[in-house]
């Protein structure tokens, strides 16, 4: 195999959704990662759909590491962390704040064990502040960070909470954010060297989604407006919305430059529309962004979705269908570029898995296999860091691995 991050040995003392998605990406790279977890498995085991008891989520999610199940509170767990750091670049943890110096685990003494190491953490609120100990999920940081307000249609239009994006989207930004900071601070490590390379990535779910929210606190700052649910449609831009088609779909139009949005009024059979003052410039489209929606609304339920779509991509006017996990399936640009694989996992049998992100044609990494079993390379891992078969079975009896 010859991958981007080949070589790299990453620890993973994770759960949920956050550090296991970061250290999926590393792995996807090409990077050795041990996944420390319970005797009764990480509990997404336990989410989505299941065949046989077995998550079809954890087949991708856990794909290309190796499973470590063990007691992180028995009393042997800390030294077989420690050997398993001193080989490691880099420790990936998503616990509270302080929960790992009650295992005995603290900064001070990981980096005693390996003064090289690179340690990351994600936690709700971050490492320090009045919130630190608070509890939270991906969820609360979807709040904190400002995007549950956002996500739900204009005021006024319906009376329901915001609604979740769908997926598990703050844990994700948190955790493609400890990726990026672990590359960082692996470059300045091998770089600068000494005291003056960075060692610790304090990574908060809040704070990652809060800093994707583009404008919306400098237009607070400066203007005192908060920004407000736009449905499907952008604040800034127009005409950029989801349409309805005739046989029920929504196909997503932006044509919100001038050249695009002439295009689009001369498909609809209206190039009145762009002398129109209501939408001469975007911001008068963004003024009157209610009624061109009507507009284009009225003209898109005319046609059936496959109809539109063919209409749309011949005036080269950016759009789309709101894929289904149908529709990505058998998408022809996913499938050349890889991003939809058929992968045979031993418990399930052939699973479609997405590809690996980014894409580096040089040095690709692999999907060498999927979400192991329980433990499945604890004895593996063990022997590799000095434990001998006697003292793997007497752990192994004592209830502190399996």
């Amino acid at each position: 195999m010859n991958a981007t991050l080949q070589g790299l040995r990453v620890l993973e003392i994770g759960h949920f959704v956050a550090a296991p998605f970061c250290t999926r990406l590393l792995g996807d790279l090409g990077a050795d990662v041990v996944k420390i977890e319970p005797l009764t498995g990480d509990p997404v085991r336990q989410w989505g759909e299941q065949v046989d008891g077995r998550s079809l989520w954890w087949s991708i999610h856990g794909r290309n590491k190796r499973s470590l199940a063990m007691d992180l509170k028995a009393a042997e767990a800390r030294d077989i962390v420690l050997r398993l750091v001193a080989q490691c670049d880099v420790l990936v943890e998503n616990f509270r704040p302080g929960q790992l110096d009650r295992m005995g685990l603290s900064e001070t003494t990981l980096k005693e064990a390996n003064p090289k190491l690179i340690i990351a953490r994600i936690s709700g609120y971050g490492q320090t502040g009045p919130y630190r100990d608070r509890a939270a999920f991906g969820v609360i940081g979807e709040a904190i960070g400002g995007l549950r307000h956002l996500t739900n249609h204009p005021p006024g239009s319906y009376d329901l909470p915001p609604v979740r994006v769908g997926v598990s989207i703050g844990d994700s930004i948190a955790g493609l954010y400890a990726a990026f900071g672990i590359m960082a601070a692996l470059w300045q490590r091998d770089r600068a060297g000494g005291d003056r390379a960075m060692r610790t990535l304090d990574v908060a779910l809040t704070e990652s989604v809060f800093s994707m929210m583009e404008a919306m606190l400098p237009e607070y700052g400066r203007l005192g407006k908060v920004k407000q649910p736009t449905g499907g449609g952008i604040a800034t831009a127009a005409p950029s919305n989801a349409y309805p088609t005739a046989d029920g779909g929504f196909m997503l139009i932006a044509a919100n430059s001038e050249p695009l949005f002439a295009r689009l009024a001369e498909l609809m059979g209206r190039p009145d529309m762009v002398r129109d003052a209501r939408f001469a410039g975007n911001a008068a489209r963004v003024a009157h962004a209610a009624e061109l929606d009507a507009l284009i609304a009225g003209w898109s339920g005319t046609m059936s979705t496959a109809e539109l779509e063919a209409k749309l991509t011949a005036a080269d006017i950016p759009s789309s269908r709101a894929y289904t996990a149908a529709d990505a399936a058998h998408d022809p640009q996913y499938l050349e570029r890889g991003m939809v694989r058929e992968v045979m996992d031993p418990a399930l049998g052939p699973v479609l898995h997405s590809g690996i992100v980014p894409h580096v044609p040089e040095s690709p990494g692999a999907i060498r296999w999927t979400g192991p079993d329980i433990g499945a390379h604890s004895d593996e891992i063990l022997s590799g860091a000095g434990f001998d078969a006697a003292a793997i079975s007497s752990l192994r009896q004592k209830g502190v691995v399996g």
